[in-house]
C-alpha cells in the first residue's frame, strides 16, 4: 500500500480551518504542521491567535531572526516524515501560501493561471469526465498523475494547464524549483464562509478577543525586549505592525484597531484571490454559525459521506469539527 496523501487544510484567516484540522488530528490519529509565517516566531501569540492544541512549527525561532518559505518547506518536510515515523497522519493547517506553495510546487517561477485554457480543459472534464483528463494527463507528466487521484479536478486540470501554456511538465517545473515541490499525493481542503460579511464579522470579533486577552501588553513585551524594528517580518504580520505604530505615537489606539481590522480584511482578500487560483481538491463553505452549506470540487462531490448530506442543500448544520459527515469525508480523502 502507498503512501497516504498528505491532508492540506487551507483557508482565510478566521475562517474556522484550525478547528477543523484538530478535529481530525483526533480522528485521524494524526498530529498538525502549522502553516503560518506569524506563528513560527517566539512571543507571538494573542496577535497570532497561537492554539492551545499542539502544532509542530510554532514558536521555532525567535523574532529578530526572520524565517523563509524555504526554510519552512525543508522544516515541514522533515516533521512530516517524523509523524509519518510515528505513524501518525501528517495534516497540514494554516494560511500562508507563499510557505504552501514553497512546500507542494517549490519555489520555481510556475506560470500564472490562463483562464482560456483553463475554460477549455473544464469544458473537457464537462464532455468526458476528469478520469478521462487524467489519463491525458498521465501521457504528458506520468510524474504527477501517480500522485493524484482520477477526480483530484483542481490539480489535474492544472498539470494539463501547465503542460499546455509551456509544453513543459508542471513536475519539471517543480523539480527545478530552489525547493523541490512534494513529490507525494496530497489533498488540499479550502474552509472559508460562503458569504464575505460572515468573514468581516468574524474578523472583527476575534480582534476584539485579542484586546481583551491582553494583546497590546503582549506587543508591549516585545517592544522591551529589544532588538525588534518594524522592519523585521515578526513585527510587520498583521495587528502587530498596527499597534506598534500606536504606542510609537504614530496611530491613537482607536486608529490602531481601526487599521488592524482593516487590513486583516485585506490579508482574507489576498489569500481568497491566491486560493481560488490554487488547484484546490474540495471547498467547504460555511455559514454563520461555522455548519456546512455547501461543497465545492469533484473529489468531495464524489465523497459518499457528503452525497446525501442535509447540509448539500443549503442548511446549516453542526459546525465543521463536530460535523459527522465532513470529518469522515476528510478522511476518506486520505484512506483513513
Amino acid at each position: 500500500m502507498g503512501t497516504p496523501p498528505l491532508l492540506c487544510i487551507m483557508g482565510p484567516t478566521a475562517a474556522g480551518k484550525t478547528d477543523l484540522a484538530i478535529a481530525l488530528a483526533k480522528k485521524l490519529d494524526g498530529e498538525l504542521v502549522s502553516v503560518d509565517s506569524a506563528l513560527v516566531y517566539r512571543g507571538l501569540k494573542i496577535g497570532a491567535a497561537r492554539p492551545e492544541y499542539p502544532h509542530h512549527l510554532v514558536a521555532i525561532r525567535e523574532p529578530d531572526n526572520p524565517y523563509s518559505a524555504a526554510q519552512f518547506a525543508i522544516d515541514a518536510r522533515r516533521a512530516i516524515a517524523e509523524i509519518r515515523g510515528r505513524k501518525h497522519t501528517p495534516i497540514l493547517v494554516g494560511g500562508t501560501q507563499l510557505y504552501f506553495r514553497a512546500l507542494l510546487d517549490g519555489l520555481a517561477d510556475i506560470p500564472a493561471s490562463d483562464p482560456s485554457i483553463r475554460r477549455d480543459i473544464e469544458s473537457e472534464a464537462d464532455r468526458y469526465g476528469w478520469p478521462v483528463l487524467h489519463r491525458q494527463l498521465q501521457s504528458v507528466d506520468p510524474v504527477l498523475a501517480n500522485r493524484l487521484h482520477p477526480n483530484h479536478s483542481q490539480r489535474i486540470g492544472r498539470g494539463l494547464e501547465i503542460w499546455r501554456m509551456t509544453g513543459k511538465p508542471l513536475s519539471q517545473w517543480q523539480a527545478e524549483g530552489v525547493n523541490r515541490g512534494f513529490e507525494e499525493s496530497t489533498v488540499a481542503m479550502v474552509v472559508c464562509p460562503a458569504d464575505r460579511a460572515v468573514l468581516h464579522q468574524r474578523i472583527a470579533r476575534r480582534f476584539d478577543q485579542m484586546l481583551s486577552q491582553g494583546f497590546v501588553a503582549e506587543v508591549e513585551e516585545l517592544r522591551r525586549r529589544g532588538g525588534l524594528t518594524p522592519e523585521l517580518p515578526a513585527v510587520r504580520a498583521v495587528g502587530y505592525r498596527q499597534i506598534w505604530s500606536h504606542l510609537d505615537g504614530e496611530l491613537s489606539f482607536s486608529e490602531a484597531c481601526d487599521a488592524a481590522v482593516a487590513a486583516t480584511r485585506q490579508l482574507a482578500k489576498r489569500q481568497l484571490t491566491w486560493l481560488r487560483s490554487w488547484p484546490a481538491d474540495g471547498w467547504l463553505l460555511t455559514g454563520a454559525n461555522g455548519g456546512l452549506v455547501a461543497t465545492e470540487g469533484a473529489v468531495l462531490e464524489h465523497s459518499v459521506a457528503l452525497r446525501d448530506h442535509s447540509c448539500r442543500r443549503g442548511e446549516e448544520g453542526e459546525r465543521l469539527s463536530q460535523d459527522d459527515a465532513v470529518l469522515n469525508a476528510l478522511s476518506d480523502c486520505v484512506g483513513n
